[in-house]
């Protein structure tokens, strides 16, 4: 019979609450294509940043209200939460729903794909 020396045992251990983080979100969507755009200035994953806001757990959350990202005025002020008719809008035209957005993005025009992305984003709990 083989043992297994400690480290190997201490390193599966610290390995094992990693694996159950992945298993707890698993009920999340894979990304859709059409997210590929928003992937380059948004983080999906718990606890990341980028660029822009983090979208994990967007749905529900009021408009500009996630700490530690600055906001435009614009959309501060823009009184939105965001669900599946917002984010629909908002990802037809950000400017149009919000002047004043300093997000740089033109939106998703064909609406199939853009329901696509909104399935995504709401899957992200």
């Amino acid at each position: 019979m083989k043992t297994i020396p400690f480290p190997t045992f201490r390193a599966a251990a610290l390995l094992l609450p990693a694996a159950a983080g992945t298993a707890a979100h698993a009920h999340a969507q894979a990304p859709t294509p059409g997210f590929a755009p928003c992937a380059a200035c948004h983080a999906t994953a718990p606890g990341k940043t980028s660029f822009g806001p983090n979208l994990r757990g967007v749905a529900g959350r009021k408009a500009a209200s996630l700490p530690g990202y600055s906001y435009s005025p614009a959309l501060k002020a823009s009184g939105l939460t965001w669900d599946a008719a917002t984010l629909d809008r908002w990802l037809t035209a950000p400017q149009k729903l919000v002047p004043g957005t300093k997000m740089p993005f033109p939106g998703i025009p064909d609406a199939t794909r853009r329901r696509q992305v909104v399935d995504y984003l709401l899957s992200l709990r």
